[in-house]
C-alpha cells in the first residue's frame, strides 16, 4: 500500500476530497502532518476563513476515508509557536516535506512552489492545480445589470439594493432563509475561485472578517465574533464613466487638466465618489500620465496602464516610499480615513505627486475639516487646491482653496493681520468660508450669505433635528476675556470638532484647544452675535468626533 502526504494547500482546494470520491485516491494510507492540523486549527481558533475552511476539509476526508477503505493517520512534530507565526515564510512547509521524506510518501500539494522545493529535495511530488470555477459562482445568481449590492444573512433572506447611487430600492430575492452552512460554502468557493485565479485577491483578513477583490466584486465576509452572525455583502459597480459623461463645465475641466493636483473627492457612503476617482484615473492616464493608485481594498474599476497598490506589510506609509522611487504623475489614494493616512497624502503631495484623494463626508466643508489637526493648518491650502462633493453620482459642489495674509472679514484693525485659509465657490469665486488661527484655537467662519444660512450641514436645524441628535450636544460655559469670548466645553473633549449654533441657526465651527475652550475673537461678527444674545438657552454646542 503506498503512502501519501498532504500539505495545506491540497487540503483547503477540496481535491483530496474530489479525487477520493471519483476513486482517483485508493488503496493507500493518507498521511495528515500535525503542522497542518495545527496551522489549521490556529487560523480557525482567530476566526480565519482559511482555516475554518481547512479543518472542514480533514473532517471530509476522514469520513470519505472510511467509507471507501482508506488509512488515514497523523504523524510529525507538532509546531511550536513560532513555526505557526513563521508560516507564511515556509517553515510549516518545510515540517510537511520531513514527514513526506521520513516516510518515503508521495507529497500531494497544490502549492507550485511546495512542488519545486519538494522535487528538489528529491521528494516524489504530485502536483495538482485544480480548475477554478472562475465563472458562475453561486453569489453571481442574485445579480442583474441593475444590482448595486447583495446582502447575505444568515436567518434571514438574501436581499439586494437594485438601481442608483440616490436612487435604489432594497429587494427581497428569494423566498427562502439563508443558512450558516450555505454561506459558508460560498465562501469556500468564493476563496478558492480567489487563491487559484489571478482575478481574485484577498485584501484583508482579520479574526472574523475577510475581504476579497474577485474581478470587480467587492466581497466583505463577516462572522462571529466579529459580527454576531455569518454574513456576506457583495458590492459591483454598476456604472463605468469617462470624465467627459459628468456634468463638468468648462472652467472645471481645464482646472482638472492643467493646474488641479491636490484633489479631494468627498461625499456620503455610496454616493459615487469610487466611481468619480476611477474616472479621473483613466482621464489622467489617457493624457499621457502615469497613474497609481492606493487602495485597501483594491476595487477601482482603472484600464490596464493604471497599477493598483495596497498596504504594503500593512502600512499605506511603506507604500509611498515605494510611490516615490516610481515617480508617477498622479496618485489616487480611495480612501483617506485614519490620521496615518491625511499624513501619507500630505507627504506625498508636498513630494510633487498629484494626489486625489476620496474622503466619506456628509459635505465639502467637512472633508476639509478633516485634514484640521491632523496637518498644520497653514499647510492645507498647499495639500488641497480643489474639493468636489458627489452625491447621488453627480458633482454638486466644487470648492477652491487659497492662501491669504489678511485682516480676516469682520475684523477692522490692521494689527490683527494673520495668515488666511479661503475657500470658494469654484464656478462663482464666492468666498464662502475663512479659516483662520485665534490664540490657540482654529476658526471656521461662513461669510457668504448662503454659508451662513446652510453652515456645515447645508440644511436648516429645527428643534427635531436636536432632538434627534441630543447625544452630540454637550454642556459648556462662557467666559470673557480681553480679546475673546471663550466656550468652555471640557479637557475630555480636547481635539474634538465644536460647532455652535444660535437660535437654532448654524454660527461657527471650532478645534477645542488644549485647555478645553475655544476662543472667538470679539472682532468677529460671530462674537458680536453672541454677545447679542439674550439667553445662554439659545446656544447650542454639539461636538463632531473627528
Amino acid at each position: 500500500m503506498g503512502k501519501i502526504v498532504l500539505d495545506t494547500s491540497i487540503i483547503i482546494d477540496g481535491e483530496i476530497t474530489k479525487q477520493i470520491e471519483s476513486g482517483v485516491i485508493k488503496d493507500v494510507e493518507i498521511i495528515i502532518p500535525v503542522a497542518v492540523l495545527d496551522e489549521l486549527q490556529s487560523q480557525a481558533s482567530q476566526n480565519k476563513d482559511y482555516g475554518l475552511v481547512g479543518l472542514d476539509e480533514i473532517k471530509k476526508i476522514r469520513n470519505l476515508s472510511e467509507k471507501h477503505g482508506i488509512s488515514i493517520k497523523f504523524e510529525g512534530e507538532r509546531p511550536t509557536t513560532d513555526d505557526i507565526k513563521l508560516a507564511n515564510l515556509g517553515r510549516i512547509d518545510a515540517m510537511i516535506k520531513d514527514v513526506a521524506k521520513k516516510d518515503s510518501a508521495i507529497l500531494y500539494t497544490s502549492d507550485h512552489i511546495q512542488a519545486l522545493v519538494a522535487e528538489a529535495e528529491g521528494i516524489t511530488v504530485n502536483y495538482s492545480k485544480p480548475e477554478p470555477k472562475s465563472s458562475n459562482l453561486e453569489f453571481e445568481k442574485f445579480f442583474d445589470s441593475k444590482t448595486m449590492s447583495v446582502h447575505l444573512k444568515e436567518g434571514t433572506k438574501p436581499m439586494a439594493k437594485r438601481g442608483k447611487p440616490g436612487n435604489f430600492t432594497l429587494v427581497e430575492l428569494e423566498d427562502k432563509i439563508l443558512t450558516k452552512d450555505y454561506l459558508s460554502s460560498i465562501t469556500s468557493e468564493i476563496l478558492e475561485a480567489s487563491r487559484l485565479d489571478h482575478s481574485g485577491q484577498v485584501e484583508i483578513s482579520k479574526p472574523g472578517a475577510s475581504v476579497i477583490q474577485y474581478e470587480d466584486f467587492r466581497i466583505a465576509i463577516t462572522h462571529p465574533p466579529f459580527s454576531n452572525k455569518y454574513e456576506i455583502t457583495v458590492v459591483h459597480p454598476i456604472v463605468k464613466l469617462t470624465l467627459e459623461q459628468y456634468n463638468i463645465s468648462e472652467k472645471l475641466m481645464k482646472r482638472f487638466s492643467e493646474s488641479a493636483e491636490g484633489i479631494l473627492i468627498s461625499g456620503p457612503p455610496g454616493s459615487g465618489k469610487s466611481t468619480l476617482a476611477s474616472s479621473l484615473a483613466d482621464f489622467y492616464s489617457n493624457n499621457q500620465k502615469i497613474v497609481k493608485t492606493l487602495e485597501s481594498p483594491r476595487d477601482l474599476q482603472v484600464n490596464n496602464k493604471v497599477t493598483q497598490y495596497t498596504k504594503l506589510d500593512g502600512s499605506f506609509e511603506n507604500s509611498a516610499d515605494i510611490l516615490l522611487m516610481v515617480r508617477p504623475d498622479y496618485t489616487i489614494f480611495d480612501e483617506v480615513r485614519r490620521f496615518q493616512d491625511f499624513k501619507t497624502f500630505t507627504d506625498l503631495r508636498l513630494a510633487g505627486v498629484g494626489m486625489v484623494g476620496v474622503v466619506h463626508a456628509n459635505t465639502p466643508l467637512d472633508a476639509i475639516q478633516r485634514f484640521i489637526g491632523k496637518i498644520e493648518l497653514g499647510m492645507i491650502p498647499h495639500v488641497l487646491d480643489t474639493v468636489v462633493f458627489v452625491k447621488d453620482g453627480d458633482i454638486t459642489q466644487v470648492y477652491g482653496l487659497k492662501f491669504r495674509v489678511k485682516v480676516p472679514t469682520g475684523m477692522i484693525e490692521q494689527d490683527l493681520a494673520r495668515p488666511v485659509i479661503e475657500i470658494q465657490n469654484f464656478e462663482s469665486r464666492t468666498l464662502e468660508y475663512e479659516i483662520y488661527s485665534y490664540g490657540e484655537e482654529n476658526v471656521i467662519i461662513p461669510i457668504s450669505k448662503e454659508a451662513k444660512k446652510s453652515g456645515t450641514r447645508n440644511y436648516e436645524p429645527t428643534e427635531e433635528s436636536y432632538d434627534s441628535s441630543s447625544e452630540l450636544e454637550t454642556p459648556f460655559n462662557f467666559s470673557e476675556s480681553r480679546n475673546s469670548l471663550n466656550v468652555d466645553v471640557g479637557k475630555s473633549n480636547v481635539g474634538m470638532l465644536v460647532e455652535l449654533y444660535v437660535k437654532d441657526k448654524y454660527l461657527l465651527s471650532s478645534r477645542v484647544g488644549r485647555k478645553g475652550r475655544i476662543k472667538i475673537p470679539k472682532k468677529t461678527s460671530a462674537a458680536k452675535q453672541l454677545m447679542r444674545t439674550r439667553s445662554k438657552n439659545d446656544i447650542k454646542v454639539f461636538l463632531k468626533n473627528y
